[in-house]
């Protein structure tokens, strides 16, 4: 018996033929091996499957025990948000570019889901954020981020100032056109082209990366996930400044509120090929030297 009985597929909108082939091949492949087959909009849209067949990504994480994104880190990243309160694992099929997360390539795809049915991959869990405005009055809904929550200006060519304090208490006030606080998993991201260090995403951390920081001694901090960041707007640029999540989800600052960003209750669950290494990952996306080279011993 497949180690998973019902899959869900969710697809990359963009590039359609390519990801219809792509999504033809698994759903092939799947129903061969008896295991139920489970699509959202986009992926029963390029199936010409019968619209009564397509799930919100809600519904899918509620009957599916695993789910299959078809796309680019950008693509689980969204799945991942609304899937973490559900815990359903996921496995991404890489049709983007860099694919940090998504890391089963195209060609490999029959043989890959073959050894993930066996009950043959590893397991990974990775911490994400809670982000929520707050004002004196009341505090929002929190909106989840698996790679990062991004406090930046817009409608304004001007730097921002921005108080920040940990666990309530005062770390600084910095200028700068924003300020990236990133869970390991986004150190690899926008963090990384902020000038922000690398981080194994077993560690429990959070991170904080100014974005072009007007003091050259403002640099990137990392403190245990356990803290609770709050983040302030001062002077005339509030009413300019906007929280996204993840490059995907906007939140709008208004005037005298602040963002409250803390660990997430939930964790995203990930599956990855048996065998896979994140720092032969960092190698090849990042091309580091020598990263076609496999050592299996000491040097």
């Amino acid at each position: 018996m497949p180690a998973f009985q019902t899959l869900g597929l969710i697809a990359k909108q963009g590039d359609p033929e390519r990801v219809r082939g792509t999504l033809v091949r698994l759903r092939k492949h799947l129903r061969a091996r008896a295991v139920e087959v489970r699509l959202e909009a986009e992926s029963a849209r390029l199936l010409d499957a019968p619209i009564g067949e397509a799930l919100t990504l809600d519904q899918l994480g509620a009957v599916c025990d695993l789910i299959v994104v078809v796309g680019g880190d950008g693509t689980l990243l969204h799945a991942a948000r609304v899937m973490a309160p559900h815990d359903v694992p996921m496995l991404g099929i890489n049709l983007g570019r860099l694919g940090f997360l998504v890391d089963v390539s195209p060609e490999h795809i029959e043989s890959t889901l073959d050894r993930v049915l066996a009950g043959e991959f590893a397991s990974d869990r990775r911490s994400m954020l809670a982000a929520r405005i707050v004002t004196d009055q009341d505090s929002g809904e929190p909106e989840a981020a698996l790679n990062d929550v991004t406090i930046h200006k817009w409608g304004t060519a001007r730097l921002i100032e921005l108080e920040i304090r940990i666990d309530g208490i005062f770390v600084s006030v910095q200028r700068s056109d924003g300020l990236i606080v990133s869970t390991p998993t986004g150190s690899t991201a926008y963090a990384l082209s902020g000038g922000g260090p690398l981080v194994d995403p077993a560690l429990e951390a959070i991170l904080l990366v100014p974005i072009c920081p007007h003091d050259l001694s403002n640099r990137p901090l990392v403190v245990p996930a356990g803290r609770t960041i709050d983040v302030r707007v001062l002077g005339s640029e509030q009413g300019h400044v906007q929280v996204t999540c993840d490059g995907q989800t906007d939140l709008r600052l208004p005037p005298g509120a602040w963002v409250r960003i803390a660990r997430h209750p939930h964790t995203a669950h990930l599956i990855h090929p048996k065998g896979h290494d994140y720092y032969q990952i960092l190698r090849a996306k990042l091309h580091w030297g020598g990263h076609n080279i496999t050592r299996t011993s000491p040097c």
